[in-house]
């Protein structure tokens, strides 16, 4: 797996990190959902210089340009809810994109702090040797992208994979850089060091599901 961590060069990715931290501006749902849209956005570019490309032409008013366009057939797959404002913010530049959705959750069967990972719903286009973006916004443990793959795998194998995270930590990065194919690109914000007992990230944000679309059950 190639590791794309973009947060190592400083730019103004740096604000919208903080502002998704800071414990008293991501109350602001509204704010929180449009910083997270914009760090998509981000993502979104850097991931673009490593598509492929082909030549065309543009035909102005005043006559013909050369250009080169990528050429890549994308499926975007966010996995439900927290990654739709990530995927909102991809699909503002790839927005030709071909959309998919599936859903993931911790169950805690014993009602501790050990836990497995449901996948419940999926809903995509034809993902057989296209691009597949799969956008989740905290890489934590690694075990929900694990099992969304596992899951989407059964439907097809798309012919490259680039992961779009906000914030991992390194034993999530590790995690899935051991379970997924290796000519798969991971494009991520910022990387955190550690993740709690209950398995979140430190110092992270909170629940990114939470902070954008409110409590839930």
């Amino acid at each position: 797996m190639t590791i794309h961590h973009i947060c190592e060069n400083n730019s103004i990715l740096n604000t919208f990190i903080l502002e998704i931290r800071d414990k008293n501006i991501q109350k602001d749902s509204l704010r929180f959902r449009r910083n997270i849209e914009r760090i998509g956005e981000i993502l979104g570019y850097e991931l673009s210089k490593n598509l492929s490309y082909s030549d065309t032409f543009v035909e102005t008013p005043l006559g013909k340009k050369e250009m080169t366009l990528s050429n890549n057939n994308i499926v975007l797959c966010s996995i439900l809810r927290a990654g739709l404002p990530l995927h909102q913010g991809l699909l503002n530049y790839f927005d030709k994109a071909e959309n998919a959705f599936i859903s993931a959750y911790r169950h805690h069967p014993n009602n501790n702090k050990d836990f497995e990972i449901v996948v419940e719903y999926f809903a995509s286009p034809e993902i057989e040797n296209k691009t597949l973006l799969l956008a989740d916004p905290m890489l934590a443990t690694g075990q929900s992208l694990v099992a969304v793959y596992e899951a989407i795998k059964s439907h097809g194998n798309p012919k490259e994979i680039h992961i779009i995270a906000v914030i991992g930590a390194k034993e999530g990065v590790a995690f899935i850089e051991k379970n997924f194919p290796e000519n798969t690109h991971l494009w991520i914000a910022t990387i955190d060091n550690v993740l709690n007992d209950k398995g979140y990230i430190v110092p992270g944000l909170g629940d990114a599901g939470d902070l954008a679309f409110g409590e839930k059950l």
